[in-house]
């Protein structure tokens, strides 16, 4: 990890970095020391000093004809730091949501980046008041698992089409047949319905992109989908092995993989 590129991005200067990490390396020291053993010029040291005591960040004493300067402990200064981030984000936050309006429309909106898709869902799940739909690959599940439980727990109707080795306790869940999964790929497919108002759907991995529409007659589809997909698998568990002779090979082979009898 670059500590000097870590510590801008969490507000510092680069000279303020510097000179915070020379004194974690060898403090008490003066300004002239600092300059000098962190590459700073004379002119710009004690400027960008005054800013990291200003913000408590170093500590200063008076010695006879010098003045010295301490680190904050990382600790210290890392958990001073977490609160006011906590702060202004709470502050931020309230002051985002009351000029926010959410779209009633029926557009189609590209979302990007795995972090962005993921809160977004996340979001969706927190706000729902009736009912949640899903389409939940294993790295999704794991990622909104706490939260889908939570809304569970709000007395949410939830319906989760599962197309992993993961687990989820739900009422209605199944588990999609693998070799389906391969053949409609979806196994790289991550859909969240909430309401029948809204649905998101994104292709998984690292570079995520991913749909948002409240457009109601694509969330009917995909709520069609995975309603069917679930009726499909209550189906199939009620399925004698002499009415699974029955279907034509191909058929067969999707049902069966579910269970790995190929």
């Amino acid at each position: 990890m670059d500590l000097t590129t870590s510590l801008i991005a969490v507000g510092f200067t680069e000279y303020e970095a510097k000179i915070y990490l020379e004194l974690l390396r060898d403090n008490p020291a003066t300004g002239y020391q600092l300059a000098k053993e962190a590459g700073i010029p004379r002119s710009m040291v004690y400027e960008a000093l005054g800013r990291l005591r200003n913000r408590g960040a170093v500590l200063e004493t008076l010695e006879e004809r010098a003045t010295l300067y301490r680190p904050l402990p990382p600790d210290v200064l890392l958990d001073n730091h977490a609160r006011e981030q906590q702060q202004l984000m709470a502050g931020l936050r309230d002051g985002l949501r009351q000029l926010y309006q959410a779209p009633d429309e029926e557009r189609l909106w590209t979302i990007s980046s795995q972090q962005s898709i993921y809160s977004y869902a996340l979001q969706m799940i927190r706000e729902a008041k009736t009912d949640l739909m899903f389409v939940l690959p294993d790295p999704e599940l794991g990622v909104l698992r706490t939260d889908v439980m939570q809304a569970q727990e709000r007395g949410l109707a939830i319906s989760a089409l599962l197309t992993g080795e993961g687990e989820l306790a739900l009422t209605n869940v199944a588990r999609h047949p693998p070799l389906e999964s391969e053949i409609q790929r979806l196994t790289g497919m991550l859909m969240v319905i909430a309401d029948d108002l809204e649905v998101l759907i994104a292709s998984t991995g690292q570079e995520m992109m991913g749909t948002i529409t409240r457009n109601r007659n694509l969330v009917g589809v995909a709520r069609q989908f995975i309603w069917m997909e679930l009726f499909t698998q209550r189906v199939y568990a009620r399925l004698g092995a002499d009415l699974l002779a029955r279907l034509d090979p191909a058929d067969r082979q999707i049902f069966e993989s579910l269970h790995g009898d190929q």
